[in-house]
């Protein structure tokens, strides 16, 4: 399968890099390209591609609010938008999270591993995994103290939902999961799909700044109870 991807970054060079990298790539096709926020929803729109790399700081609308229009317009819920940072604690990566990013990516990461994180993207897996990315949405969850209307949103889900959501968002895969709570990854993957539907989002990024938002689970590792 080919992975259709478009470049959003206000610096050319940057968008010429990424370009070369990805064109000697048999599976990855470079399909549009974008200097600033509008003009990347506008490029996605013309385009759908499967992956958009977003710069996160860019002139005009930035892509915190391209990431936001892209992930509200309902022709477009395909498309997986990945956040590009230059600084691994980037407090507008949150934001970003919150808005329907599947994840964020260093500037200055090794052309191996970027190729590796489209493809995990384009499969519809989000960029959670690495420990940063944890740091990140635990530390800006941290200075929003979570609201009782906020927990309330989490009163749809089961007690192994809740389970489930908690052990998503310290960074466990579906087999991870299913080892921890004595089931197989199916069913794993069946509780994780039930509380993206309950909860209304897109996919497990979201899913992981929610859990923080609402006190399910706590920065540093711990989660609270019921309640």
């Amino acid at each position: 399968m080919t992975v259709r991807v478009v470049l959003a970054d206000d610096q050319t060079v940057v968008r010429a890099g990424f370009r070369a990298l990805l064109d000697l790539t048999d599976d990855l096709v470079v399909v549009g390209e974008a200097a600033e926020g509008g003009q990347a929803v506008e490029t996605v729109r013309t385009t759908r591609p499967d992956v958009v790399l977003m710069d996160i700081r860019m002139p005009g609308a930035d892509g915190i609010e391209a990431t936001r229009r892209i992930a509200a317009e309902r022709g477009l819920d395909g498309v997986r938008v990945v956040m590009l940072t230059t600084y691994p604690d980037d407090a507008y990566v949150f934001e970003a999270l919150r808005h329907g990013a599947a994840g964020f990516l260093l500037k200055d990461i090794e052309p191996d591993e970027l190729r590796a994180a489209i493809r995990t993207v384009a499969a519809g897996r989000s960029l959670l995994a690495p420990a940063v990315t944890r740091a990140v949405v635990e530390e800006f969850a941290r200075l929003k103290a979570p609201e009782a209307a906020a927990a309330a949103l989490l009163a749809p889900l089961t007690d192994r939902e809740r389970e489930v959501v908690a052990l998503v968002a310290a960074g466990l895969s579906n087999g991870e999961i299913g080892g921890a709570l004595v089931m197989s990854p199916l069913t794993a993957k069946t509780h994780v799909s039930r509380a993206m539907t309950k909860l209304g989002v897109r996919d497990r990024a979201q899913l992981v700044v929610l859990a923080y938002e609402t006190g399910l689970v706590r920065p540093g590792g711990g989660r609270h109870g019921r309640g």
